[in-house]
């Protein structure tokens, strides 16, 4: 595997100097077609980037955040569709899918995340789009349509985000329409039988209002065969569509709104649970009677990606996700602005599992789930003199239900599990800005969050489907409480000319406590066995809340500029503490049940580095680098012990970094030759807290290692060919996973009471095509 490793490394380092080459050759021409239309004399710089990262307008380099922005231009370069394909482009960002789905993520920065996808469970990071926050992990990922900007802040942004961006946050900013005829419209067919429309128009302004609408279509074969036996024709595959409608409105010269609509909808298998590996340890130990089901389901284990498969048990993916958003901005005078963000999102997904990886009735679960949010954030902002300010007030309320039926066994053991959550949320918030000298900005700002959470749970188990369900957890068990949290940040920057920008930055976040919405103990089989007793430590557990999670930030950092605007270094290192960390700790016992826990504290060190280069006119190159030292200060295990130094911190690779190439290789009368580069390397990390050496009869965190490994995606596009007297055409052929890395990217491990049954999805084979795009 290191082998494997630093030979692709090789590979993808070989196509720089290539490309280079490329693009001497070519610069010739392309500098006297420029010569031809522009002043040859205008300087050639990186493009200014602004952001909302302090909640308005300011330019990326100004900014005393660590934040990366991705343009519309690089996002499209890029081909990023949803947040799953941000993983790596930002230092210290770290994404996966979660296991099984393709539709629920796993967002990590600076070693913080969260890694349970139910519904009771909040995310470390915050996504926000259009400003309208989204509730939980589950439909997280959907089709992007129309985006223009998407901004990753790293560290706590618990003062102006507020709940749950422990970690970060992640806020993505659609298009807004332009009011005049416009729009462009591609179809992009590839390998496994991929077709991708797209389709995007700006009408022109009717009366007060400015609208656009966008869509967007996916089919592709899966790419996981199945036999004919088998309960689906293939895993793996794709089919969803999304649309966004958004519509800019001026009531008056002082009042305008924006509306946003976006609705996305998949219908596909998931993600292939390949039976990773397989012991004769607990159920199927030698001396236990189901050790007979052993020979049968250890024959379709492997450590390597298969792309063929049989399953026995229905295998599917849904998720139907609708948003609404409305900003309404009232400006008092020039320098006061009253605005209001009101939000509604909607959610219904469901899956179903075979979890076994092959076509023995052994472990198959579903889960249904309905989920809805509203939010409502009003906010003042202004400047004098030497002030700028904002303020707000925020609420947050949604509802959740998760019917998450589970079969073992052929039948022999069936749960009945569901779980309903809601939260109602307040907070209110300030940051204020002051500027005693010109190079010197001081800033303050303090969040109070105010959260009750609420839970019912229902549980009962049988040994026969004919049997009705025995309940552990009888319907109307519920569970209540209330959190609160004060989350301030102060920052010092000093510019000390045009070039350089240095600031140090305090900040605090924190993340809700709540309740195990999926703690199940089910009866052992001793006939012996204190059932009263048993019930009592279901319903204990249940009611039973787990703490809020804060981190505490300190982060100094420097942006800077060089060469004229060519190029661009910033860099930021971070002390971060992380206090009562949550961690969900997989059991593997009875209903696959989950547990989460303040298990202790935890010190995070790091470095991020970010470069942007224009080395010869025409060519970008974009790089970054993030390191990253995680280590437990405490964790105490179930009897209570300090076991810190034999746990693993999970989705925290030491190293990570990205490198893009954007070159324009040629340009004639016909168009332009463009070409794309883009590598992203993660170093190995772990996919859940176990023990790092084994002690006791648990899981073992290497066992679920995701070893280090990169992905290599390339793009040649014949881009701005004319096309009439208002239109150009682009044409482009692509490839990702261009190195076709085979590495397995997520797992479940059962536990050692389970024979260690593990399952893994695997990075996607390489896929390659070619797009068409009209624009106009």
């Amino acid at each position: 595997m290191r082998m494997e490793n630093q030979t692709r490394i090789r590979l993808a380092a070989g196509c720089i100097p290539l490309l280079f080459t490329l693009s001497a050759a070519g610069q010739t021409p392309a500098q006297t077609a420029a010569a031809d239309n522009a002043d040859s004399t205008e300087p050639v710089a990186l493009d200014a980037i602004e952001v909302t990262a302090q909640r308005r307008v300011e330019k990326l380099q100004d900014v005393p955040v660590a934040v990366t922005a991705l343009p519309e231009s690089q996002i499209n370069a890029r081909g990023i569709d949803d947040i799953g394909d941000l993983n790596a482009l930002a230092p210290g960002l770290q994404i996966s899918k979660t296991p099984s789905n393709t539709t629920i993520s796993q967002i990590t920065i600076r070693g913080v995340s969260q890694i349970n996808p139910a519904i009771y469970w909040d995310p470390a990071v915050g996504v926000y789009i259009d400003g309208i926050y989204l509730g939980k992990a589950q439909g997280s990922i959907f089709n992007l349509v129309d985006p223009s900007r998407i901004e990753v802040l790293r560290g706590p942004q618990g003062t102006l985000y507020g709940r749950n961006t422990l970690a970060g946050a992640i806020n993505i900013v659609t298009r807004a329409p332009s009011g005049s005829f416009s729009g462009s419209a591609s179809v992009e067919i590839g390998n496994y039988d991929a077709f991708v429309q797209r389709a995007s128009v700006d009408l022109p302004r009717v009366g007060i209002a400015n609208i656009a609408i966008g869509a967007r279509s996916e089919q592709r074969d899966g790419w996981v065969d199945t036999t004919r036996e088998s309960s689906v024709p293939a895993l793996n595959d794709r089919n969803n569509h999304g649309f966004r409608l958004a519509a800019d409105l001026d009531f008056a010269p002082s009042l305008r709104g924006e509306y946003r609509f976006d609705f996305s909808t998949v219908d596909q298998t998931n993600n292939f649970d390949q039976l990773y590996r397989l012991e004769q340890t607990g159920v199927f130990d030698p001396s236990s009677p189901l050790n007979a089901l052993y020979p049968a389901v250890v024959a379709f284990a492997s450590r390597q990606r298969l792309e063929n498969a049989s399953v026995d048990a229905p295998s599917f993916e849904r998720s139907r996700v609708q948003g609404h958003s409305f900003t309404l901005s009232y400006d008092l005078d020039d320098d006061m602005q009253i605005k209001s963000i009101s939000g509604f999102r909607r959610l219904d997904w469901n899956d179903s599992l075979d979890l076994d990886g092959g076509p023995t009735d052994l472990v198959w679960t579903q889960r249904f789930t309905d989920y809805e949010q509203f939010s409502q954030d009003l906010q003042l902002l202004g400047n004098a003199g030497r002030w700028t300010y904002v303020a707000g007030i925020y609420y947050f309320g949604d509802d959740g239900h998760t019917n998450n039926p589970q079969r073992f066994f052929g039948g022999g053991a069936e749960y009945d599990s569901r779980y309903a959550t809601q939260t109602a949320a307040w907070a209110g918030y300030g940051q204020v800005d002051f500027r005693p000298l010109d190079p010197l900005t001081l800033t303050a700002g303090v969040r109070y969050t105010r959260e009750k959470k609420e839970l019912d749970r229902v549980f009962g188990v049988r040994g026969d489907p004919s049997d009705p369900f025995f309940y552990l957890i009888p319907e109307g068990t519920h569970a209540e409480d209330t959190f609160a949290a004060t989350t301030p940040m102060a920052a010092i920057a000093w510019r000390f000319n045009e070039r350089l920008n240095v600031y140090f930055r305090y900040a605090e976040g924190f993340k809700s406590g709540g309740f195990n919405g999926e703690f199940s103990q089910p009866p052992s089989g001793d006939p012996g066995e204190d059932i009263p007793a048993l019930i009592a430590l279901n319903l204990a557990e249940t009611r039973r809340p787990f703490d809020p999670e804060h981190q505490r930030s300190f982060e100094l950092g420097a942006k800077s500029s060089y060469l004229g605007g060519r190029a661009l270094f910033n860099a930021a290192v971070f002390h971060n503490q992380l206090k009562d960390f949550q961690a969900s700790i997989f059991q593997g016992t009875g209903a696959a049940a989950t547990i989460i826990r303040n298990v202790g504290d935890a010190t995070i060190n790091g470095l991020e580095l970010e470069f942007a280069l224009i080395p010869i006119d025409g060519t970008q190159i974009r790089a970054n680098y993030a390191y990253l030292d995680a280590e437990y200060d405490d964790f105490r295990d179930a009897q209570g012990n300090n076991v810190a130094r034999n746990r693993a911190f999970v989705h925290a690779p030491e190293h990570s970094f990205n490198v893009v190439i954007d070159s324009e290789l040629l340009r004639r009368g016909w168009g332009a030759l463009h070409a794309v580069v883009d590598y992203a390397w993660t170093d190995d990390f772990y996919t859940y807290p176990y023990q790092l050496t084994p002690v006791a009869f648990e899981q073992v965190a290497g066992d679920t290692e995701v070893q280090a490994h990169g992905l290599l995606n390339l793009r040649l596009a014949f881009t701005d060919i004319p096309l009439g007297d208002r239109g150009t055409g682009e044409l482009a052929l692509w490839c990702r996973n261009a190195l076709d890395d085979d590495t397995a990217s997520n797992f479940i491990d059962f536990g050692p009471a389970f024979g260690s049954l593990t399952v893994a999805n695997f990075e996607e084979p390489r896929t390659f095509g070619i797009t068409g795009t009209v624009r106009w």
